[in-house]
């Protein structure tokens, strides 16, 4: 069982740190939050191994740990540099201009609270449909439609306002 386990977490731990970061914006704290969470499926591997869809558990799992997490500084703080996410991730050409904008955007969302950004991380992130993303967070496919909804008018109104800032800046 503990084989099953160890070729699990070596196919699958970049996709859960990815995951994880871009959870918490947060490389270390991903890091923290998908090493806990591995310790506790590890004890409880042998159930975990026989649902049908294993990866979807500890994703939920993880989502699980962050939300609860402690660290109040997690929410606000954006350590996320792109060498971090790259080294993560395959890195692709991307001119300067987009990293900007990727900059900015991942400041928006981790201004967000824990939960609505968990909602949009599972939607745009993990393409998880209402009725997924609303098993993992434990609330009705209303309430994940409704966090979806206020973090994209919170997102667009932080994206006018940065507009309208850089619009005076040049004037």
């Amino acid at each position: 069982m503990r084989d099953r386990f160890d070729d699990f977490v070596a196919e699958r731990l970049d996709r859960l740190l990815r995951y994880a970061t871009a959870l918490t914006c947060d490389p270390h704290l991903a890091q923290d939050v998908v090493q806990e969470t591995l310790l506790r499926a590890q004890h409880r591997w042998s159930r975990i191994a026989g649902l049908a869809a294993p990866e979807s558990y500890v994703r939920k799992m993880i989502t699980n740990e962050y939300l609860s997490w402690r660290r109040l500084r997690s929410s606000r703080n954006v350590a996320a540099a792109h060498s971090t996410l790259d080294a993560l991730a395959t890195p692709v050409a991307d001119p300067a201009e987009h990293f900007a904008e990727r900059d900015a955007m991942r400041s928006r969302i981790a201004a967000l609270p824990r939960k609505q950004r968990a909602a949009i991380v599972l939607r745009f992130y993990s393409d998880c449909t209402d009725a997924e993303i609303a098993e993992v967070l434990g609330c009705s496919a209303g309430t994940v439609r409704s966090h979806i909804s206020r973090a994209l008018s919170t997102l667009r109104t932080a994206e006018r306002s940065r507009r309208v800032s850089v619009t005076e800046a040049l004037s």
